[in-house]
């Protein structure tokens, strides 16, 4: 649930990574960032981009 309130936190520009995972508890953001990627795939920042990238119609790019 922690990891789902974290990605609503991000995808509304509340906060930015490290911010969603004090906010949420985590002591550490590289392991919030762990977590986070094991459970969506991919770290939050790559996530975000992806998921903003289909909500504006454009092309995800990983690199980026």
């Amino acid at each position: 649930m922690r990891l789902q309130e974290a990605r609503r936190l991000l995808l509304s520009e509340t906060a930015d990574a490290a911010e969603a995972a004090f906010q949420l508890g985590y002591d550490s953001p590289s392991r919030y960032s762990r977590e986070y990627a094991r459970m969506f795939g991919l770290p939050p920042i790559a996530d975000m981009k992806r998921l903003r990238a289909r909500v504006t119609g454009g092309r995800w790019n990983p690199q980026i």
